[in-house]
């Protein structure tokens, strides 16, 4: 658990450690996020990632994909099919 000091114009130091956890560096930029009654800070590619992931639930079964190889025979199937003659 870290804690900041907000300063007069709202800014606030992220601690080392959060950085780190969060994957950011100076001039990255942060997600801040409302969970109910906190807030929660995250990547945003993070974010981006989970949120593309709850938009794609079911979809693969849906599509008739039932594993991981099915994707990616998929995949290839679509590069050949694509590729120049």
């Amino acid at each position: 658990m870290e804690t900041a000091k907000v300063l007069p114009k709202g800014q606030i130091t992220i601690p080392k450690d959060v950085r780190t956890a969060l994957g950011v560096g100076a001039g990255d930029r942060v997600m801040l996020v409302s969970d109910g009654d906190r807030i929660v800070m995250m990547n945003p590619a993070t974010y981006a990632v989970e949120w593309l992931g709850s938009q794609m639930t079911g979809k693969a079964n849906q599509a008739g994909f039932a594993t991981e190889d099915d994707v990616a025979d998929y995949i290839t199937q679509m590069r050949r099919d694509a590729a120049p003659r």
